[in-house]
Formats: C-alpha cells, sequence, structure tokens
C-alpha cells in the first residue's frame, strides 16, 4: 500500500495493538502479512481496492465498451462487473448524535460498493452479541439498519446471528457484506496528473462526534454517517478515482491514491474541508484533523473538463462539496500554506481514535 519495510516490521511484533486496527501505517502493515498468505490464483480483480471485481459474462455485448476515464485499467469486460464488499464494525459508544453501529454498518458496505462505481444489490448482515445486551438497544440498531436498506432501495438479503457469553465481547459487533453491478470500475488508482480533488463534504466529523460523546464534549456537530450510492451515481463517470476516507481520514486514504497512481497531490491550506468546530476540538485533544474518520463522504479525483459539472451535480446533495487541491507530477501528498510553503502531509503512525467504525 505505501513504501514500508513490511516484513522486517511485521517481524518486531510480538501482539496485536490498538494502532494495527486504525488505518494508518500499521494497518498496512498487518493486512499485507495477512495477504501474503492468500496466493491461490483466480479471476478477481481489484483486490486492493475498496472491493473486489469479477467480470459476468455479457449477452449484450459483442465487443467490449470504450473505456471511461475513471475505470481500472484491470476490468476491461464488455459486460457487467459483479463487485463483492465486506467489513466488521465496532464502534464506541454504538449510539451517537446522527447515527448507530447499523447505520454505520450499513452505510460503511454500501459506500464501500459505490467507492467502486458498482450499483449495491444486496447486504449480508451478520450480528454477534453479548450476553444480556438490551433488547430494546437491538431493536433500535435493527430499525436503524432497515430505514437505511428502505431509503436506498438495497435489501438485507442473508445474514446470522449468534450470542456470546457476558465478557467476550463488548456488547456487539456487526460485520456487512455487500455485492454490487458496475459497468465500469472506479479505481482509487486512477488518479491522473492536472486532475482537481474534490471533497464531498466537510471531513472529520464522524470521529469528532464519536470523541465530543466519549468525553461528554459539547458540540453541534454530528456524524457525517450517509449512504453515497445516489451520488456516485450521478458522477461516477466523471472521476478518475474514488475512495471515502474512514479509518486513517483524509491523510491515509489520499496518501493510498497517491501511491498507487504514481502521482503528487498538493491541497490548498485555504480550502481544507474542516468546519472550525472540528479544528477547535481536534486542538483540544492534541489529535491530527488529517487522521480523522468520516462515514458519509468521498475525496475523488475529477479531469479538468469535468470538474464544474461533478461540482453542480454533486452541490444538490450537499453546498460543502469543494475543490481541495490539485494532482501534479512527482510522489507524496503536502499542503501549500498561505505563506507559499509545501508541508507533507504523512501516512498516519501511532495510536489513531481507537473503536471509530
Amino acid at each position: 500500500m505505501w513504501h514500508i519495510d513490511i516484513q522486517n516490521n511485521m517481524n518486531k511484533e510480538k501482539n496485536i495493538t490498538l494502532d494495527m486496527g486504525g488505518g494508518g501505517a500499521k494497518s498496512a502493515e498487518i493486512i499485507a502479512e495477512i495477504r501474503k498468505n492468500f496466493t491461490v490464483k483466480s479471476k478477481w480483480k481489484n483486490t486492493g481496492d475498496d472491493g473486489a471485481s469479477f467480470e459476468l459474462p455479457s449477452q449484450t455485448h459483442t465487443t467490449p465498451p470504450p473505456r471511461l476515464r475513471g475505470t481500472s485499467p484491470e476490468y476491461r469486460g464488455g459486460g457487467n462487473a459483479l463487485v463483492f464488499t465486506t467489513d466488521a464494525f465496532i464502534v464506541d459508544p454504538i449510539f451517537f448524535p446522527g447515527g448507530d453501529i447499523g447505520k454505520i454498518a450499513m452505510c460503511g458496505t454500501i459506500n464501500d460498493l459505490a467507492m467502486m462505481g458498482a450499483r449495491p444489490i444486496g447486504i449480508g448482515l451478520s450480528i454477534v452479541l453479548e450476553e444480556g445486551f438490551l433488547m430494546a438497544d437491538l431493536k433500535k440498531i435493527i430499525a436503524s439498519i432497515g430505514k437505511v436498506s428502505r431509503e436506498t432501495g438495497v435489501p438485507i438479503v442473508t445474514g446470522d446471528t449468534k450470542v456470546t457469553e457476558k465478557g467476550k465481547i463488548d456488547k456487539i459487533e456487526i460485520t456487512t457484506s455487500g455485492v454490487g453491478l458496475a459497468q465500469n470500475i472506479i479505481s482509487n488508482s486512477g488518479m491522473q496528473v492536472g486532475d482537481y480533488i474534490i471533497t464531498s463534504g466537510d471531513l472529520g466529523e464522524h470521529a469528532v462526534t464519536l470523541l465530543a460523546t466519549r468525553f461528554n464534549y459539547k458540540t453541534k456537530i454530528q456524524s457525517d454517517c450517509r449512504p453515497l450510492n445516489k451520488e456516485i451515481e450521478k458522477v461516477g463517470k466523471f472521476l478518475s478515482a474514488c475512495k471515502d476516507p474512514t479509518r486513517g481520514g483524509l491523510a491515509a486514504n489520499l496518501n493510498e491514491m497517491v501511491e498507487k497512481s504514481k502521482v503528487k497531490v498538493i491541497l490548498d491550506e485555504k480550502t481544507l474541508p474542516y468546519k472550525k468546530e472540528t479544528v477547535a476540538v481536534t486542538e483540544l485533544l492534541g489529535l491530527d484533523i488529517f487522521s480523522l474518520a468520516s462515514e458519509g463522504r468521498f475525496i475523488a479525483s475529477v479531469s479538468p473538463e469535468n470538474v464544474k459539472k461533478v461540482l453542480t451535480i454533486l452541490k444538490k446533495f450537499n453546498p460543502e462539496v469543494k475543490v481541495i487541491g490539485r494532482a501534479e507530477r512527482g510522489k507524496g501528498v503536502f499542503v501549500k500554506t498561505e505563506l507559499g510553503g509545501l508541508r507533507r502531509i504523512e501516512v498516519p503512525r501511532g495510536k489513531l481514535v481507537p473503536r471509530i467504525c
């Protein structure tokens, strides 16, 4: 994922640490360690993206259609691609302003499919409950899941429920898997020199909401958790690359995109996508604002000829959409300060905010 001496670093570790699940450099290391054991050859593509794709036989095309700008070079098929993704959710607290663990589970998997340019068609839902968990809380969570399902038109098609002894888990864990169909895959490696970098709204509000709830800090900010499939349906064909900045925030996800795309991105300090209250909370708690997670936003690269069109469409969903930078030749992610200097935005390291999603 990033230029890290993964093998040497992992050989030094004796135990699992919290930062291995935070979405930063340590997460990249443990994922690479796990993946190196899965060496069976297959026809699945995009296995390093938010979902994997598999070309389905087409009965309607005799020759492949032309590849759109944002289409992954790995997928050139003439029919639909099946896109598959899975995710596990542990959140603290499980209820918070703007959502709960059920809403996050549904939105997270729907959004991972959407980031690939896929139309979600079904969700698998698995719930593990701790003995003694309140039935009233379970009903609230299930109601949130059902609400997102109805609003998006994405059905729950299969699932499982388990109950474990008290103390074996912390309240509830949810795993969701999703399948979708795409005519053209959007890969997070498709960013091109000259592209504008946009965000679909201000970032970091999910992480700030959970932190404020944990520390009883009063704030008007609510979680940004929301499904993004409708937005991507409108603009996906114009995007070169796309990703939702969940674990690791803008820093981790944008660094991953530029690393895969072999470009450099320079962000503009004057248009950084963070509200003043979000900045205030992170300064109070001593956190890196660029590593804050969002659960209902995406970052994307768009060609100069399409950027105005994309912004106009997305503003109908969220007026906060904006251009935050541009892709150039080179490597890395940088912020251009108001004084004209460049400050590098590194992949997050160390302990990030735990139990965010």
